[in-house]
């Protein structure tokens, strides 16, 4: 008994030492301050439309205040979208230094040293989150001080030792945005977090890597609406069957920008209708989704040949 209970209590003081040791990283040393250029405000909101404003903009309020997150499990704890307005009180940027945002969309530590698995974009070039730091720093009306709070994450121990089992990403600079078609595709399925939803689940991303992800593109990782409703990725790999290999260029664009199946019927949430996206962005989203292998996967609640409204 006495040996039992020795072995349990060394287990635990393993993984309170293993815990402990993986909760503070090297924060952002980088001397660094965004330029602001012609065309920074503009593509900077665009880039936040398309990449933070999913889990960010809280259509109740038209503004970057946050929201509850309902895809964490809740035997985790609570998680909420931070506030990423202009606010004194509540918003987080106000209280980042340029380089400190940067270095957090690139590794995921934040000013304090911790590591928050959230908005992670390794692979962001350079010249995009200049942009992203400009708009987040200008008074639109998505960013101007919006001097309230949806709440505040509260994760428990198992929560906690979720998020600390995962380790940062590397800062890696001097990113730039490719120009090829193709490879321009792939980079905004990557920054856009294309690949975070339409992949096997969130534990199983590569952020680095994004195509190492488990079925990467194929779709199946389940949502949850504020409702309780389940709600699977589709399968965008080119599968004729089971995924987007009937959809034509127009009818991708369609699906993405207007939030409409080739048939007519509506894309249902967590799935946002890409307003900010150029038609040549699209175009090249679709251009790369071309190249990936045709995965045959079908999602529960899907049918054969059938191209179902999220």
């Amino acid at each position: 008994m006495h040996k039992a209970k020795y072995i349990i209590c060394a287990g635990l003081a393993s993984l309170l030492l293993i815990y402990s040791c993986k909760t503070h990283y090297e924060v952002a040393k980088e001397n660094y301050s965004a330029v602001r250029t012609p065309s920074s405000f503009e593509h900077g909101k665009d880039l936040v439309y398309n990449s933070c404003s999913g889990c960010h903009y809280n259509h109740a309020a038209n503004k970057l205040i946050g929201n509850r997150l309902h895809d964490l499990p809740r035997v985790l704890g609570k998680l909420y979208s931070a506030n990423l307005t202009n606010s004194e009180m509540y918003g987080v940027t106000r209280h980042y230094t340029d380089a400190q945002l940067k270095y957090l969309l690139k590794t995921g530590i934040n000013k304090g040293g911790h590591y928050i698995p959230y908005m992670l974009r390794p692979n962001m070039a350079d010249d995009d989150i200049n942009d992203i730091i400009i708009y987040l720093r200008s008074d639109d009306a998505a960013v101007a001080a919006g001097d309230t709070s949806v709440d505040h994450t509260h994760l428990n121990f198992l929560g906690r030792m979720a998020i600390n089992s995962k380790k940062p990403q590397p800062y890696i600079p001097n990113i730039s945005r490719p120009t090829e078609s193709i490879a321009n595709g792939r980079y905004l399925v990557d920054i856009n977090g294309c690949f975070h939803c339409h992949s096997k689940g969130l534990t199983s991303l590569n952020y680095r890597y994004p195509e190492k992800s488990k079925r990467y593109m194929q779709g199946g990782m389940k949502f949850k609406t504020p409702q309780g409703q389940k709600i699977y990725a589709s399968n965008l790999t080119p599968c004729q069957s089971t995924g987007i290999g009937n959809y034509t260029k127009d009818d991708f664009r369609k699906a993405v920008k207007d939030g409409k199946t080739p048939d007519g019927r509506e894309l249902r949430p967590p799935m946002d209708k890409y307003h900010h996206l150029t038609d040549k962005e699209t175009d090249d989203i679709y251009a790369y989704l071309q190249t990936l292998p045709r995965e045959h996967h079908l999602i529960k609640g899907h049918k054969e040949n059938e191209i179902k409204a999220h």
